[in-house]
Parts: structure tokens; sequence; C-alpha cells
């Protein structure tokens, strides 16, 4: 059945993006995402734990997206939104990661990171179960707003970069960069993995009439 197939597309790729996010925590000096500078910059002020924090702002991005009668949210978003804090609270706690070595490695080890997570975020969304609940956020924005994604996008991003930095977040060159590393990639891998469910099930359905 393809709901089986979109659970494994959506779990999968939970896995791999949340790996890709513990990689790049991991050598976090190099700059990260400005999501996960927000919430490095939340553990390091007030404790808790860095996927702790990463539920506590998707929990709220939800919240926001349904006051703002978004249409964005569904089982897979709440899924993503505590499954994803969870996975990296793990990889990290039992340090399931490269070991940081030099400069060259550790550069490597960020982009092999980036490309996780464009990967893993391509594939989980290709099971179409519901968006990130950033996505979600962003999405529901630009609806009222009638902005571009990618204006929302890069607004959203920047304000929450802005309250990373302030709070003494790991902002450095890879921060800037990540967009147009990690978006491509994205892009590619949830074309692929759609088209790839999309031609498995047509083809069954083809086969049996």
């Amino acid at each position: 059945m393809k709901i089986y197939w979109q659970i494994s597309y959506f779990v999968i790729g939970l896995l791999i993006f949340s790996y890709g996010i513990s990689m790049s925590i991991k050598v976090q000096y190099l700059g990260i995402h400005p999501w996960d500078v927000l919430n490095i910059a939340m553990f390091e002020k007030f404790g808790l734990t860095i996927g702790t924090w990463n539920i506590i702002v998707g929990a709220t991005l939800i919240a926001g997206t349904l006051v703002l009668k978004g249409k964005y949210v569904r089982i897979g978003t709440i899924l993503n939104g505590v499954m994803v804090g969870m996975l990296v609270d793990f990889f990290l706690f039992y340090d399931l990661l490269p070991p940081q070595t030099n400069i060259v490695a550790d550069i490597l080890i960020l982009l092999s990171a980036i490309i996780l997570m464009g990967i893993g975020g391509g594939l989980y969304s290709a099971a179409h179960l519901g968006t990130g609940p950033r996505d979600g956020f962003m999405l529901t924005i630009s609806d009222l707003t009638n902005l571009s994604i990618s204006r929302v996008r890069i607004m959203c991003e920047c304000a929450v970069l802005l309250i990373g930095l302030l709070l003494s977040g790991p902002v450095f060159v890879f921060t800037f960069i990540y967009t147009f590393i990690q978006s491509p990639i994205f892009q590619k891998s949830f074309l692929f993995f759609t088209d790839r469910l999309n031609t498995r099930f047509t083809s069954r359905n083809n086969v049996s009439l």
C-alpha cells in the first residue's frame, strides 16, 4: 500500500535530516542554519537541551500557524516537530557523529551535514504527510501576505538569525550560505522521491487495470 511507502519515506527522511542537524551542531563554530543558531542560543542561555528547544520552537510555530488559520498542519507536521528534536538529542547524547580533527575535516563534516539535511528534508517532504513546522508557518505567512515563499523564507530566517545573534548564538560564514547549498539539494531530492513514489503506484494501478 502507498501509505506504508509514505511512512517509510517520512521516517527515513527524518532520521537523515536529524543526523545532518546533529553533524552541523558538532562543528557549530563554522556556522549553522539560522533555526539551529536560535536553538543553540536558547540552550546556552536557558538550559534544557538543543532538541527540547527544537521541539518548543516547532510547537510555537505550529500554534502560530493554527492561530493564523493556516492549512499546513497535519499529523506529519506534529510528528516532525517532536521527532527531530528527540533524534537530535539522541545523536548528540550518544555522540554517534564523526570526530572533529582539523579545520578541513570539519568543513567536510559540515558540507556533508548540509547535503544530508537537503536529502532528508526532500525525502520526508515527498511523503506528503505534512510540512515541517517552520515550512508550514512560512507558507501560511506567504498565503496571508501574498509575498513569494522565497521572500518570506528570507525574512523569517533573517529575523530568527538576528534573535539568535542577539542571544550569542554560533554565527559564522556557513550560516550565510546554508540556503544556497541546502535549498537546491532539497528541491532535487523532493522532486526525485516524489516522482519515484508516484511512478511506483501509477505503474501498479496500470497493471491492475
